[in-house]
């Protein structure tokens, strides 16, 4: 999915206030954390009240496509806000006051559009399905154009965005690092577990996980 690299928007809604020199520039820091994730949370306003919600989602270039039933009232809002976050580390210091987290994260809002036109609404599920389990496309069965009728796909552009990252150890003060208490970095790692085959799979079927990205 490589497209070329700009600087990232510059918007009130995406200037990063609280520590600053976590902010990335480079519109390719952004699809790095947006193609690292498999889960997104799509921020909107429903009858007036705000609602987070858990999806899957997939980018082409400077489109990210949302994936949702027809009956959800959450991909009906105008203004919507998305946001996908990587956990990295916990980063333990020599006082509480200063733990802290490593993690990667991207900020979008924008106002997006239904994808209609059957081409671009197959390419965007398209891109969904290798955003969660890459390689699946081309082996499971295509959808129908029933199962399409009771697809919503939302097409958000990444042209207001923001991506904060924190790397690296503690930052305590100076006098604490006297003290004896160990200080660093935990990796969060994850990984696949062994598959546990459907009961009803027929004899000779192996699983191929999916590959990396």
């Amino acid at each position: 999915m490589g497209t070329s690299s700009t600087g990232l928007s510059g918007t009130e809604r995406t200037r990063v206030r609280r520590l600053p020199e976590r902010a990335a520039s480079d519109r390719q820091e952004l699809y790095d954390v947006l193609d690292a994730g498999r889960i997104c949370h799509l921020g909107v306003i429903v009858n007036g009240s705000p609602r987070v919600i858990p999806t899957g989602y997939g980018r082409q270039e400077d489109t990210l496509y949302l994936h949702g039933s027809t009956g959800a009232t959450s991909l009906r809002g105008d203004e919507i806000c998305v946001t996908v976050t990587h956990l990295d580390a916990l980063v333990l210091a020599r006082s509480l006051f200063h733990h802290s987290m490593n993690y990667r994260s991207a900020m979008i809002y924008g106002r997006p559009r239904t994808v209609t036109a059957h081409e671009e609404k197959l390419a965007g599920l398209r891109a969904v399905v290798e955003q969660l389990t890459p390689g699946r496309w081309d082996v499971a069965r295509q959808p129908t154009r029933k199962e399409m009728a009771a697809t919503t796909l939302l097409a958000l552009p990444l042209a207001e965005a923001s991506v904060k990252i924190r790397t690296g150890p503690p930052g305590d003060d100076e006098e604490d690092y006297a003290l004896d208490v160990w200080a660093g970095e935990l990796p969060i790692v994850s990984s696949y577990g062994a598959p546990v085959p459907d009961p009803r799979l027929r004899p000779g079927i192996s699983c191929e996980l999916p590959h990396s990205r």
